[in-house]
């Protein structure tokens, strides 16, 4: 094989859920592609990683320094919901259960994998909770025991408040499952019957 398209074919396949055949697949096809998607592709995708990057208040991906649901004003409704990833936004979005702020905090604990507090973006939650007047945190992360040690991490960190609920979401979300698995009538009924913590 040709070095350079054996090269492409790996970084493709280092991405999330693609595997070698797939990752091989995508890169014959971007270059029998005569309509000029692979530029396409390589543009778009140099124009991204250079001018995207996560709100500096919340973790949303964005272009400015804040992003739209920070400056949306609407928005402002006392519910702040903890998710894992930018993938878990948009599948709230997706679905419109959701009409309060995110936190994403870019992963969760995991003595496995090596990810400690220091990996993750907590460190203003007690400040914006107490400047944004959050009266509820909703943790929306995995059904495991990372996701749970991560949000009883995360509550100790805000500490004890009278003023604040913490919740989490209900039935429907299976054990050890993925959010962005979950059908929105699914996603629906776990958040319309989250629980205290």
């Amino acid at each position: 094989m040709n070095p350079k398209i054996e090269k492409l074919i790996k970084q493709f396949a280092r991405l999330p859920r693609v595997g070698n055949r797939a990752a091989t697949r995508i890169v014959l096809s971007l270059l029998n592609d005569k309509t000029g998607r692979a530029t396409a592709l390589a543009e778009s995708l140099l124009d991204t990683t250079a001018t995207i990057h996560p709100c500096q208040n919340c973790g949303v991906l964005t272009d400015a320094d804040t992003c739209e649901f920070c400056r949306d004003t609407s928005r402002r409704n006392g519910t702040l919901c903890i998710v894992r990833d930018m993938a878990d936004v948009w599948t709230f979005e997706k679905s419109g259960v959701f009409k309060g702020d995110y936190h994403i905090i870019g992963g969760v604990l995991s003595g496995v994998n090596g990810v400690t507090p220091a990996d993750l973006n907590i460190q203003n939650l007690p400040a914006r909770i107490k400047s944004e007047h959050i009266t509820e945190v909703i943790f929306a992360l995995p059904n495991t025991i990372e996701g749970k040690t991560t949000a009883n991490y995360i509550m100790s960190v805000i500490g004890e408040n009278e003023n604040i609920t913490f919740s989490e979401l209900a039935s429907g979300v299976p054990l050890g499952g993925e959010l962005d698995y979950i059908d929105d009538g699914t996603l629906t009924l776990a958040f319309g019957g989250r629980k205290k913590l």
